[in-house]
């Protein structure tokens, strides 16, 4: 006999899937899952034909900035941002990396001018061999995916 468990749907929110589960608590530390105020449903290392091994978040009454769906494409590219109304899917969307990233990323040169001045962070966005860089555009230092520190 097989048995499954099944989490509640939501009346109205965000849905984030196909995170690979080993970026789960990155993208929840860069949401600020902590300050949300709603009901949270988190699933970490659920089966995906994908991946292998996925993770979904579902947000009760909250929906992301652009700034948000921005930061889970620099942490997890294949993410799926899904918005919910009346317990519908009525929005999909594959989260894509911007060219330019501004103000949410902190640059790991501590030399450069935006770690010293009132200067907003800016970089380039770069995909090379699959993993997503950033190069800074006042000290032109490459951040890779692993070192990207989001200013919250």
């Amino acid at each position: 006999m097989k048995s499954e468990l099944k989490v509640k749907a939501i009346e109205k929110g965000t849905v984030i899937d196909h995170i690979k589960a080993e970026n789960l608590y990155k993208i929840l530390s860069i949401i600020g899952i902590e300050n949300l105020d709603t009901q949270i449903f988190i699933g970490n290392n659920l089966d995906s034909q994908k991946f292998g091994k996925k993770a979904i978040i579902k947000i009760a009454d909250k929906f992301p900035s652009m700034d948000d769906v921005n930061k889970i494409a620099l942490i997890d590219p294949n993410a799926v941002i899904n918005i919910i109304r009346d317990y519908q899917v009525v929005e999909k969307t594959k989260v894509e990396l911007p060219e330019t990233i501004n103000t949410f990323v902190k640059c790991i040169n501590p030399k450069c001018i935006t770690n010293h001045e009132k200067v907003e962070t800016k970089f380039n966005v770069q995909v090379k061999d699959g993993k997503v860089n950033l190069k800074c555009y006042y000290c032109e230092k490459i951040t890779g995916q692993n070192n990207i520190e989001v200013i919250r």
